[in-house]
């Protein structure tokens, strides 16, 4: 195909824009549909996947009953002849004579027939060495099945997967956890007027893209190695089609930076009609960044992939990631659509026309507010520095002082759940 067919081609197959919300239903969908296969891995292992099954307990939880105090485990009234000891890890013989008891340790098994446990703090010994004291009315141990039922669903399918799940899990008796693995993601920049280092100069600008798309992306779940960032790739057809078609060999996802619109140098709609690439969303109505894309391949394996297409502008670039890679990645994980939470607007927010706004807010989690910040343009990165998040602005409002929004929250640190 040449260059110019492919070029007519791709403009004239792409679909119209999208609305916002549609857009992301669309991303979550199609990556829900190519959701990752399942594995079975380790606890140790699966810190950041996904439950792909719902995690249930092997056993009552606690599976017997345990002391919560360090104390005396008491048959009948006192005072009690002490006739033993038990310890965590433990199995005590029962308890058959009233007026017996034996000390019990935080945690040990209580033992068959004892009918309260007596705090040690609380306790004293007589002249002829036995127990007395008297125990709360409520019981001081914990009862089997308290926590949860053998076979009982604790958490279900799609949860990520945490240092919380784990320790939840280890409690439980599983050893492993079937979970989805990360998706695989690649990054290709865009632009023959790039530097990948040193200062602006001389009509060319420093690739701010490269070095953080692959930060963002790990934030949300994706393997991205050293050798998956590749570029800045020449502004040619060959050049782009060669470049998408090794990353998509490896990578679930490929994302790309710049592009996205028709210009002279614009090869992307080309390059993803020459892989016959089926777009899934081709702009959308949102600003910044309307010239975003997703677009769907599947491989002579069968596999499916993905290609995300970002627009060259760093925040409209990270827009278009929180846009559709992160549902789409949510879908691809198997977890559910993430949800927006919603704050208070501190200050006014304009609307965009019929274009939902997404405005770089900052956020007071105290009093649940949403700040506006400054530097904002689809070319600056100083407002994206300091914001938390964007907030909302639907097609055809405004935002005023006092309005509950959704707003799209940004990861702030490595292993911060992002949906």
């Amino acid at each position: 195909m040449s260059t110019d067919t492919a070029s007519a081609a791709g403009r004239v197959t792409a679909p119209p824009p999208a609305g916002w919300e549609e857009a992301r239903d669309r991303a979550y969908a199609v990556g829900l549909a190519a959701a990752l296969p399942a594995e079975r891995r380790p606890l140790a292992e699966t810190d950041g996947h996904t439950l792909a099954e719902p995690l249930t307990t092997r056993t009552d939880l606690p599976a017997f009953p345990t002391s919560s105090v360090d104390g005396w485990a008491v048959r009948g009234a006192g005072p009690w002849r002490v006739v033993g000891r038990v310890l965590a890890g433990g199995t005590p013989a029962p308890l058959t004579e009233d007026g017996t008891t034996v000390e019990i340790a935080t945690g040990a098994m209580v033992p068959e027939g004892a009918t309260a446990v007596l705090r040690v703090e609380e306790s004293s010994r007589t002249a002829d060495d036995l127990v007395d004291g008297v125990p709360r009315p409520a019981p001081e141990w914990r009862a089997p099945g308290e926590e949860a039922y053998a076979g009982e669903e604790l958490l279900p399918a799609g949860t990520p997967v945490d240092p919380a799940l784990i320790g939840l899990a280890a409690a439980c008796g599983q050893d492993t956890l079937l979970v989805r693995r990360q998706p695989r993601a690649a990054l290709l920049v865009f632009g023959d007027e790039l530097l990948t280092e040193g200062p602006p100069a001389a009509g060319r600008v420093r690739d701010a893209l490269g070095p953080a798309v692959p930060a963002w992306l790990r934030r949300y779940g994706c393997q991205v190695r050293p050798a998956d960032v590749v570029g800045p790739v020449a502004d040619t057809l060959p050049a782009h089609v060669a470049a998408v078609r090794a990353a998509l060999a490896d990578a679930d996802l490929v994302c790309t930076t710049g592009g996205t619109m028709h210009g002279p140098v614009d090869h992307l709609h080309p390059t993803l009609t020459a892989l016959g690439a089926d777009y899934v969303v081709n702009t959308v109505a949102v600003r910044p960044g309307f010239p975003m894309l997703l677009a769907r391949l599947v491989g002579d394996d069968g596999r499916v992939r993905f290609v995300a297409g970002l627009p060259g502008n760093p925040q409209s670039a990270v827009i278009a990631l929180v846009s559709l890679v992160v549902p789409l990645l949510a879908g691809l994980a198997g977890r559910p659509m993430p949800v927006l939470p919603h704050a208070t607007l501190a200050e006014p927010v304009p609307g965009r026309g019929d274009h939902t706004h997404l405005a770089l807010v900052r956020l007071d989690r105290v009093a649940n507010t949403a700040h506006p910040v400054r530097h904002v343009g689809s070319a600056m990165l100083r407002g994206l520095a300091g914001a938390d998040g964007f907030a909302v602005i639907r097609p055809n409002a405004s935002g005023e002082p006092g309005d509950r929004v959704p707003v799209l929250p940004l990861p702030l640190l490595p292993g911060e759940r992002a949906w």
